[in-house]
């Protein structure tokens, strides 16, 4: 038998519930960075779905909906624009480094 086989056989009945614990632990702490990561870039807005829509699809939509889907693709843009830039600023502040 190889020594990691009897390491395992010569354990205590009850340490799987630690693996478990370990592994639910670790879990925890992943779906916290995640989120903490998506908060951080602006992936938790509610009017993401208007979006998809564009001017063709006016005709599909209320008049309150078409202007929400432009105020909101109007803030998307700009984000888009400031994280391009924050990007460009540290990429140029990288190649001056």
């Amino acid at each position: 038998m190889s020594g990691i086989a009897q390491f395992f056989q010569n354990l205590p009945d009850g340490w799987t519930i630690y693996v478990w614990l370990v592994a639910g632990g670790l879990i925890i702490i992943a779906a916290i960075f995640w989120m903490r990561w998506g908060f951080k870039n602006e992936q938790f807005d509610e009017d993401i779905k208007y979006v998809i829509f564009d001017e063709e699809d006016q005709d599909k939509m209320t008049p309150e909906e078409y202007a929400k889907s432009r105020e909101v693709m109007k803030k998307q843009m700009e984000s888009r624009e400031r994280h391009l830039a924050m990007k460009a600023a540290a990429e140029a502040q990288k190649r001056r480094a």
